[in-house]
């Protein structure tokens, strides 16, 4: 995927916000409003987790001095609604990790901006928040890759580095955190729990630098294309596959402790539930790289992990789902794609991921339970590649076996979207973001309670 049009612009604000209407006026308190006593408190606690000095967003919120040259803006993007976003439906689930404000919050900023923007009492102000340098948890070990030079011409490069754990027993992670060691070149990073027998094979397949990768797909550079003469399947559901290349089901089983794209913090699960990196197993780094500053970038991408500190019931995995074989036409405005993939166990579902690149439009996934019930369980009816979230559910759910999880997206391919690199061209799937992917990702945890024996089951 590459970094084009991704702006930090776009998240001049990390504050949350709710429904009102651009521009509603909101009903002020009676008191009077300071930063000191209460405004510097919302942002503590919803805002400066982004808002600090060399984080993911432009500027610091953390004092007066900072905040007040963008009083306007940050009373303007509250009440609108727009930061951070949330792109998730209201209506359609509930989430651990949903950041927006309360009403009463929200009134409290346009009273203090409609008020003079005052600073206050400095006796007033709160202790300010403490974070640890670069990370939004506190790890209990970090694990880096080596340092890897990345040229100034990189505009698209996927790069697999393996690093050891070196774990002489098995580990639980209840929480994680990607790192990038320098934001301007990496777009996103996915690690992969891989078994240490796997490791030489899985670097021999990568090193193969001919264009011509398997029967479906070919390789440019660093990065894999769908071959122009693969079926077109837009509606995955009506395929044998379910979406994904014939042969090969639409969804799989991975072990991913921690994600870095845009816009996406720390995982942190719930208590009694974590992922289990066997003793002498490797973490994969999947490093996308895209280099737009012209000179020779070091990298070197970490993970942050935090160990369950409470006997662990239930061990996590994710299952992707992908449509791959779709074809979005050029100047197209709300082209359908969807994918289906019939869950091969009991699972308790945990979050939820939606992914695709600059034309994505919305996405809907529905699941459909063995006695033909219908629920919809994520909605993003506005979605943005320039910040992905993981919505982590605050009520977890059996899905029982059999239950068929079907992804309906919409893309938007014209010159109505801002973020088209380019109208006249059809798009398949890609790993480019110039390309296209159709992309759902269950974090589920498995019913049978841990018992010490062999992990969860590989399906």
């Amino acid at each position: 995927m590459s970094a084009r049009g991704f702006l930090f612009a776009f998240i001049v604000l990390a504050c949350p916000g709710l429904f009102l209407a651009a521009g509603q006026e909101t009903t002020p308190p009676a008191k009077e409003v300071t930063f000191n006593h209460d405004v510097s408190r919302i942002l503590n606690k919803n805002c400066v987790v982004c808002h600090r000095p060399n984080d993911i967003a432009p500027m610091s919120l953390m004092t007066y001095k900072d905040a007040h040259p963008f009083a306007k803006l940050i009373r303007d993007d509250v009440v609108a609604r727009k930061m951070p976003p949330w792109h998730a439906d209201p209506q359609v689930g509930e989430f651990l990790n949903d950041p927006r404000l309360s009403d009463a919050d929200i009134a409290t900023i346009d009273a203090w901006f409609r008020t003079g923007a005052k600073e206050g009492d400095p006796r007033d102000l709160p202790p300010t928040p403490a974070f640890s340098q670069g990370w939004h948890i506190k790890p209990d070990i970090v694990l880096t890759i080596p340092e890897l030079t990345v040229s100034g011409a990189t505009q698209d490069a996927y790069e697999y580095i393996y690093v050891p754990t070196n774990f002489t027993e098995d580990k639980w992670v209840q929480a994680a955190e990607v790192l990038p060691g320098d934001r301007r070149v990496v777009h996103h990073a996915t690690v992969s729990v891989i078994a240490a027998d796997k490791v030489a094979k899985k670097e021999e397949e990568r090193s193969k630098s001919d264009a011509g990768v398997d029967k479906y797909h070919y390789r440019t550079g660093k990065v894999l294309h769908l071959r122009p003469e693969a079926p077109v399947v837009d509606d995955g559901c009506s395929y044998p596959t379910g979406g994904g290349v014939p042969g090969e089901s639409s969804g799989y089983l991975n072990i991913v402790p921690g994600i870095y794209l845009p816009g996406h913090l720390a995982e942190t699960r719930p208590p009694g539930y974590a992922l289990r990196v066997p003793a002498g197993s490797y973490l994969q780094f999947q490093v996308h790289y895209s280099n737009h500053t012209s000179d020779d970038v070091k990298d070197r991408t970490s993970i942050g992990l935090v160990f369950a500190k409470e006997p662990v019931k239930h061990e996590i995995a994710q299952y992707e789902i992908w449509n791959n074989l779709f074809l979005i036409p050029a100047n197209d405005d709300n082209h359908r794609v969807t994918s289906c993939y019939t869950l091969p166990q009991d699972v308790i579902a945990l979050a939820y991921t939606g992914h695709m690149h600059f034309r994505g439009k919305s996405m809907v996934v529905e699941a459909i339970y063995p006695d033909g019930r219908h629920e919809v369980i994520m909605n993003i009816p506005h979605y943005d590649f320039r910040w992905q979230e993981t919505y982590f559910l605050k009520h977890q759910f059996l899905m029982p076996k059999g239950t068929k999880l079907v992804t309906t997206a919409y893309f938007d391919n014209s010159s109505n979207n801002p973020q088209n690199p380019d109208p006249s061209k059809a798009v398949r799937w890609g790993e480019p973001s110039n390309e296209e992917m159709m992309g759902f990702w269950l974090q589920f945890a498995d019913p049978r309670l841990v018992d010490g024996s062999a992990g969860l089951a590989r399906k």
